[in-house]
């Protein structure tokens, strides 16, 4: 059993990074129960490894751990993660919507986008949310992956091309 103060610690420097670790994880994951069980996997990794958390950005740390359960997942079930699709609940009312028009709209281009951003591949889809959702820095997503700056800006180039383009030339199905 942890001491209380371990305990204490563990929680002041990486629960308040709880959301950040399940985006990342339902992002990469495709999926809110897998991504909460990743995340419940990566919080219990981080606690058994806490001793070689020497302060510092708590937030980078857990990000790795919960980047690295999930990429560990992903390898052990490929077969799984590309058969699932994105699973967010479309329809959720925030505050009165001007007009029923209006709120179709807005769920529509708020699924377009999750949409398209499904279909990027992971490396892109991990940084553009680790840079856009989660607001990390060049330089924090690049030790956070193991990579150079130069190849998270370019990914990150890549993948707004391909969101871009996605967005911008849908497969038009006519009725």
């Amino acid at each position: 059993m942890a001491e209380p103060n371990t305990l204490t610690h563990f929680e002041a420097a990486l629960l308040p990074h709880l959301a950040a670790a399940y985006n990342l994880a339902r992002w990469l994951a495709r999926n809110d129960h897998d991504a909460e069980d990743l995340v419940q996997e990566a919080y219990l990794r981080a606690f058994k490894a806490f001793d070689s958390f020497h302060g510092g950005d708590g937030r980078g740390w857990i990000l790795a751990i919960v980047r690295n359960t999930c990429y560990s997942w992903l390898q052990q079930n490929r077969n799984q993660e590309l058969a699932q699709v994105f699973d967010e609940e479309l329809h959720t009312v925030e505050g009165h919507s001007r007009s029923p028009e209006a709120m179709l709209l807005r769920n529509a281009d708020a699924q377009l986008l999750r949409d398209a951003l499904e279909k990027l591949p992971v490396e892109f889809r991990e940084i553009l949310v680790l840079r856009e959702l989660e607001g990390m820095s060049y330089r924090e997503i690049a030790d956070l992956a193991g990579i150079p700056v130069g190849t998270v800006m370019s990914r990150l180039a890549r993948g707004r091309e391909r969101l871009q383009r996605q967005l911008t030339h849908p497969v038009n199905k006519e009725a």
